[in-house]
């Protein structure tokens, strides 16, 4: 690989006399990972599947390495949303954040949603998540994958992180900021990322970094914790990033990452800081801070959302009362034709640029309610009475992630959850033994 002369001698300052051990780490094989989805099924239970060959990623108790020949994404078990394919060193961020029950979190640069994925596995769909990311057209692959993984309580938004600030003033008890950067952890994974590279990139960066995390200090109230991640080397998107944050804001501390499987300290004095290498460990590169708040600040007064009318959602109302098992909690919005399913004490976002509030439950048209992709990946087969539970061996599977009609002499008229193995893929409208695919088309298997 043809790395740029200025920051090969970026590099060998940097690591001095293991320089060539990390030169040498290009030779090597590039690492492939998965994180399963402990809102759908526990580690030991997708391994117990043996669907393939999976080896323990050591800083992330749901991560795991597989060969390259593995194929996970095309396995019906990838979209039921079982696991979510993501770089092992990537896992960390949102490893290291100490995520707790009802918890309020904003993942401020999301997309394309494997930390945001993560952090909502750890909340088990209690309290809020918000997922942003300033760009419209990746924002959308992040809904994608927050409705695959069956996120109940999420707010997919692109925002600004300015506007943000303006709004949510001491609200989140969590950050991860997994800033923009030049990427120079992901040259061996992705050598098309050395083209780009240049020092003007790296200033570019480190004012954006900058600014993101200055707007995200006031939104992180008294006693929360942020995460400050990049993917890059270089001292001044990472070390310098965080002192020039902490001369500024005295009301932040450092709290320090442990420095183990491999994990190396920051450069001084931020030593409580971890630096990952992949000629340390079997991973790509990256750099984490783990910043706590420590003073009181200012806590701004939001508005939080209210239910409609049951009238005016009376056609779901039907629908559930016929189809799913147990009714549903939480505030029920309306946007156009859209029923949404907030989280309680689910704050307005009135006036900001929001893809997707909540879980969308379906959309209301005259006289009857058709339920959503989104709807089905957040269910489990036992919330609903009607399921066609199909064996990972029947040909029916892939028939139906295609799109097709399917012949279901077993199966009742009327909706239908299809599942592969007890866990839902998308619904059915069964009539006379035949099923009309409703999966969604955007989905379908290619």
């Amino acid at each position: 690989m043809d790395l740029p002369i200025t920051y090969m001698e970026n590099m060998k300052q940097l690591l001095g006399e293991e320089y060539d051990a990390y030169i040498q780490s290009f030779a090597q094989e590039r690492l492939y990972g998965l994180r399963v989805n402990t809102l759908k099924i526990q580690p030991q239970e997708l391994e117990q599947k043996e669907i393939f060959s999976l080896r323990p990623v050591p800083w992330c108790e749901s991560g795991y390495y597989y060969a390259e020949q593995a194929r996970p994404a095309k396995h019906p078990y990838y979209h039921a949303g079982l696991y979510y394919l993501q770089e092992p060193s990537a896992m960390t961020p949102a490893a290291v954040l100490p995520v707790e029950k009802g918890d309020k979190i904003l993942d401020i640069c999301a997309a394309p949603g494997g930390k945001t994925t993560q952090l909502a596995a750890k909340l088990g769909n209690t309290g809020i998540l918000f997922a942003n990311d300033i760009s419209a057209g990746r924002a959308k692959a992040l809904l994608k994958n927050v409705e695959l993984s069956g996120i109940q309580n999420c707010f997919v938004m692109s925002e600004t992180p300015e506007k943000l600030a303006e709004r949510f003033i001491g609200y989140f008890d969590k950050i991860l900021i997994d800033a923009p950067c030049s990427g120079e952890g992901m040259f061996r994974k992705e050598p098309d990322m050395v083209k780009s590279w240049n020092e003007a990139l790296i200033a570019f960066c480190t004012k954006q970094q900058a600014d993101i995390l200055e707007h995200c200090a006031g939104m992180l109230k008294a006693g929360g914790q942020m995460v400050y991640s990049t993917c890059t080397f270089a001292k001044a998107e990472n070390e310098d990033i965080i002192g020039a944050f902490l001369e500024k804001h005295q009301e932040f501390s450092l709290l320090p990452i442990p420095k183990t499987h491999g994990f190396v300290a920051g450069l001084q004095p931020y030593t409580d800081c971890a630096r990952l290498y992949p000629h340390h460990l079997d991973g790509e590169g990256h750099f984490v801070a783990l910043l706590q708040k420590t003073e009181d600040t200012q806590v701004s007064t939001i508005p939080e959302e209210t239910s409609v009318f049951e009238k005016q959602y009376a056609d779901f109302l039907a629908f559930a009362k016929t189809y799913l098992t147990k009714p549903l909690n939480g505030i029920y919005q309306i946007y156009g034709d859209m029923l949404c399913l907030l989280p309680k004490h689910a704050p307005s976002t009135q006036k900001l640029r929001v893809l997707r509030s909540g879980w969308q439950l379906g959309t209301l048209k005259k006289g009857r309610f058709e339920p959503s992709q989104a709807f089905a990946m957040g269910l489990q087969k036992a919330d609903v009475k009607q399921t066609l539970d199909l064996a990972l061996q029947d040909e029916r599977v892939l028939r139906y992630l295609k799109g097709e009609t399917l012949e279901t002499p077993e199966a009742k008229d009327g909706w239908t959850l299809v599942c592969v193995d007890g866990y839902p893929l998308g619904w059915g409208k069964v009539q006379k033994g035949r099923m009309k695919n409703k999966y969604a088309v955007g989905w379908k298997w290619a």
